[in-house]
């Protein structure tokens, strides 16, 4: 005899977009670190139930991009220097390795992905700054042909995205970062796997130090990281 399943009433699930929308959001600073969000407001904004905005506040709290308010509610989770270090060391061993391998392959990644970086540094839209450089770094993950690196870099990109984001927000453009990216990418294709990782360490470090000494210096930031 067949299980008798308990028929799934038809709805339309907001979950996903709502959850994308805040994260846009979260990552580009538009909502700043520490600022409560409320579940009617942001139902009201988005013109949708509560019932969507409570799962995505509840998937953003497990990514670990909002916490408990004081008192009560949720807020946008600061940012905290000493994390951004871990992420970036983290990110330091898996691009030096990902460089590595695809330039054991010789991969000629697309040149839209510098093209399409430089273009964005020269605007102000800091949605499609941190989406080109996004889109740089995992196509090199992707030409690795480990499937392990891109998955664990997905892991951890929602946090690094952010920063990029709030220190967009205060540095603005940062052309030597798309020719460092375009160096990487001539090594990759040439198949210097020594040069090809060398260059991603070094990119990642600088990517660092820079984050760190602004997130530590500069008052916009500094506030978000108390």
């Amino acid at each position: 005899m067949p299980a008798k399943l308990v028929k799934i009433q038809a709805r339309t699930d907001y979950v996903d977009e709502v959850y994308n929308i805040l994260l846009d959001a979260i990552s580009e600073g538009s909502i700043a670190p520490g600022t409560r969000i409320v579940q009617e407001e942001i139902a009201e904004q988005l013109s949708v139930s509560r019932s969507p905005v409570l799962q995505a506040f509840r998937l953003l709290k497990k990514d670990g991009l909002v916490e408990d308010a004081p008192g009560r509610g949720l807020q946008v989770t600061p940012l905290n220097v000493e994390r951004v270090g871990h992420l970036y060391e983290f990110r330091e061993a898996l691009d030096g390795l990902a460089a590595k391998l695809a330039a054991r392959r010789s991969v000629r990644l697309d040149k839209s992905l510098i093209a399409n970086g430089r273009k964005a540094m020269r605007g102000d839209d800091i949605k499609a700054m941190v989406e080109a450089d996004m889109a740089f770094h995992l196509a090199i993950y992707a030409a690795s042909g480990n499937p392990l690196i891109l998955e664990n870099a997905r892991l951890h990109w929602m946090h690094l995205r952010r920063v990029m984001g709030a220190v967009h927000q205060v540095v603005g453009q940062r052309k030597v970062v798309w020719d460092e990216h375009a160096a990487i990418a001539d090594a990759i294709a040439a198949g210097d796997e020594e040069l090809a990782s060398r260059l991603s360490v070094l990119h990642v470090e600088a990517a660092r130090a820079n984050l760190v000494k602004h997130m530590s210096t500069n008052s916009e930031i500094a506030q978000a990281t108390s």
